[in-house]
């Protein structure tokens, strides 16, 4: 097989970023709790105070704005500002960037935590540089995901879909309507190909009548859908081949599965990441149609004449 959230405890997550390796590099936001909190036995009480607060509360410091903060933490805002400079940093903002990169890079925050780190960007004037990060990010992630499928995988995957009597192609949430439109492109060439679940039933519903050799393509990303995993696992045990789109080595859905393919995620904004998946589906089917045989050139073209014909596009000549 080629395999080209909730919020933590403040106390727990304090333990880990200050009794870490005195290792750590200088510019994360691991080597900003330790400097706050060597420093902080020697601070006047105001800074003290502060100090004491981001410790106890690391995970505010990248999704809240300095003035929240210091609302929090019962100080004025320039406090923070001498706190930060205290341990060598030019402002508060420049203390506090290592954590906002953190989430930028996908660091374990929660979905709220981004909505709120996004929300602070555009309270700070920052949204330039957000649309720039955006895009790069966007780029990044169809990068990675070409750079690390394999070719061959992608087209043994097409011939499997091909030869296969039905594939159910299933996908969920943000992926569903991914999944009906592979299902619809394919509509216009073949007629074994269908997005699961039907409107109103289960995923696992479309699979009782499926049969050994049928194709399940299935996809579901951190945090994994309880009704992809099973219906993954129901699929396996009829006989079914299973090819699956996730993000981590570690998907459950990946186990067993014929073919698997990681689809980077990675994104700034507050959810899951669909650019790298859709360019993949597009670039399956495109392969689909490249190993189908002559029939399905007139299969298309009898598919868009009729929709012609019918109307439904607008007349360029008018």
């Amino acid at each position: 097989m080629n395999v080209s959230s909730g919020t933590v405890d403040d106390t727990e997550a304090l333990h880990a970023t200050t009794q870490g390796p005195a290792t750590a590099d200088p510019g994360s936001p691991e080597a900003a709790l330790e400097r706050l909190t060597a420093a902080q036995g020697d601070m006047p009480p105001q800074l003290r105070q502060a100090a004491t607060f981001l410790l106890e509360n690391a995970a505010a410091i990248s999704v809240s704005s300095m003035r929240q903060l210091a609302d929090a933490a019962g100080v004025k805002p320039n406090t923070l500002v001498r706190m930060a400079r205290t341990l060598g940093f030019e402002g508060f903002q420049d203390f506090r960037r290592p954590f906002q990169e953190q989430v930028r890079r996908g660091g374990g925050q929660s979905y709220t935590d981004r909505t709120r780190w996004l929300q602070d960007l555009s309270h700070g004037g920052e949204l330039d540089r957000l649309f720039g990060d955006m895009a790069a990010a966007s780029m990044n992630c169809i990068e990675a995901m070409f750079s690390g499928t394999d070719r061959a995988s992608v087209q043994t995957a097409a011939r499997q879909i091909l030869g296969a009597r039905a594939t159910f192609v299933l996908g969920m949430g943000i992926a569903n309507p991914l999944a009906r439109n592979f299902a619809y492109l394919a509509s216009m060439a073949v007629d074994t190909i269908q997005a699961i679940p039907q409107d109103g039933a289960l995923p696992i519903d479309a699979l009782a009548r499926a049969r050994k050799g049928d194709v399940l393509l299935a996809m579901t990303f951190k945090p994994y859908r309880r009704d992809v995993v099973e219906a993954v696992e129901a699929a396996q045990a009829q006989g079914l081949e299973v090819i699956a789109l996730t993000d981590s080595p570690a998907s459950p859905i990946l186990v067993g599965a014929h073919h698997g393919f990681l689809v980077p995620v990675d994104t700034l904004q507050f959810f899951t990441s669909t650019v790298a998946l859709s360019a993949f589906l597009e670039t399956l089917m495109s392969f689909v149609i490249a190993e189908a045989g002559e029939n399905v050139v007139a299969s298309i073209d009898r598919f868009h004449q009729r929709r012609h014909a019918l109307g439904i596009y607008l007349d360029a000549s008018n």
